[in-house]
């Protein structure tokens, strides 16, 4: 069956249905692009202010725990006892002073080493771990980690480019819009399970042209229209890109299929504050499967894990920053209703990217078809798929298809 897998001809202007399907091209993505040469969103370090703070997470769909360790340093430990595989650490979030594994009661620091082993010399002298038995050689998996502006990346790679160059100068620099260097402060969090494979969801962040279409409330109050100003810009290799636009706030009146006498009884959903020098709405996605998006004044992390073929976990961390005006953290928590599991705006994707998954299984050998605009690179207008073709270019080079 995997000799049958092979792109279509026409390179990137095709994607076929069997990306989004097959288990083996799933367990070729946890090898290659997530346990590969990518740096992976963890988290915040907002989320683990102090030392012994953690938080579990996922690199793919290996489960891991970000700690804050006694150095202060952020550290990425695989979930595996080294002992016999379990997972160590229960408690989504907490606080502590060292990890226990629940199994054997192995027992590891903050930086993963093992510090002590249950009968390690027998009882009454039987028993224990034998004589070459060594506790540096069994620490919890590390992975390297990446810290900028308060966000956390994490590579099973030992050889991943710096997190800068990774990113490239134009994507480096939407990242330092939103993430300047000032403190953070997480507003709240939302998590929602989508039948839909992590890539669908990812590319929908990239694809231009379906928000003035699918969503009748961006258009409605004019907060995303097709000919509003508007800037795509790719990264090196692709894999990352922005949308930045420009939001006009004059609602498509003429549109019949949007009612003409719907309005919002409470205006301060919509109500935005300039914060940033362009732009009402920046939508970065960084490669593999992080999306930073600033919409209005909403700031938010979203983490797109897959979870099999067929599904993805997406996990929001709303944020803002710490010396922040009382009425502009309003704002960013009045505009979390906009996404979101049961956002005005969320909730349109959800559902179009179940139907998306579900015309993929029943047709994995179909191709969607990637033809709006030219080319896989920048543009000044939305009537392009450049960002969608540019991911699978780097997504056909990282998998060898």
């Amino acid at each position: 069956m995997q000799s049958t897998l092979t792109w279509p001809l026409e390179g990137s202007r095709r994607a076929p249905g069997w990306i989004y399907t097959d288990p083996s091209i799933y367990a070729r993505e946890q090898e290659r692009i997530f346990g590969g040469r990518s740096w992976n969103y963890v988290g915040l370090t907002a989320e683990i202010p102090h030392k012994g703070d953690f938080l579990q997470t996922y690199v793919g769909e290996n489960p891991v725990v970000v700690v804050r360790d006694q150095e202060n340093q952020f550290r990425v430990l695989v979930n595996r006892c080294t002992h016999r595989g379990s997972q160590f650490c229960i408690e989504p979030r907490g606080h502590v002073e060292g990890f226990t594994c629940p199994y054997h009661q192995w027992s590891f620091g903050l930086d993963g080493t093992l510090k002590s082993v249950p009968f390690r010399r027998g009882i009454r002298g039987k028993g224990g771990m034998s004589e070459c038995f060594d506790p540096a050689d069994h620490g919890l998996e590390s992975l390297s980690v990446a810290v900028r502006h308060g966000v956390i990346f994490a590579s099973y790679a030992k050889d991943t480019p710096p997190l800068e160059e990774y990113l490239g100068p134009t994507i480096l620099s939407y990242f330092d819009r939103v993430c300047d260097g000032r403190p953070l402060q997480v507003l709240g969090r939302m998590r929602h399970r989508v039948h839909a494979n992590w890539k669908l969801q990812v590319e929908n962040l990239k694809d231009t042209t379906h928000a003035a279409l699918l969503h009748a409330f961006y258009v409605k109050f004019g907060i995303w229209r097709s000919d509003q100003n508007t800037e795509v810009k790719v990264g090196p290799g692709g894999g990352s890109s922005v949308l930045v636009s420009t939001a006009s706030f004059k609602p498509v009146v003429e549109d019949e299929a949007i009612t003409p006498d719907f309005d919002l009884a409470d205006k301060r959903l919509i109500a935005f504050q300039r914060e940033f020098e362009h732009g009402t709405g920046a939508i970065l996605t960084i490669w593999p499967n992080l999306i930073i998006l600033q919409q209005l004044n909403l700031l938010a992390m979203r983490h797109v894990r897959p979870d099999g073929p067929n599904a993805c976990v997406k996990t929001w961390t709303f944020f803002g920053y710490q010396d922040e005006a009382p009425e502009l953290r309003q704002k960013r928590l009045m505009q979390a209703n906009l996404l979101g599991p049961a956002g005005l705006v969320t909730i349109d994707d959800n559902e179009v990217l179940a139907m998306a998954q579900d015309g993929a299984t029943a047709a994995p050998f179909a191709n969607t078809v990637l033809e709006a605009g030219k080319g896989s690179g920048d543009a000044d207008h939305l009537m392009t798929e450049s960002a969608v073709r540019a991911f699978f270019d780097c997504y056909r080079g990282v998998m060898d298809l």
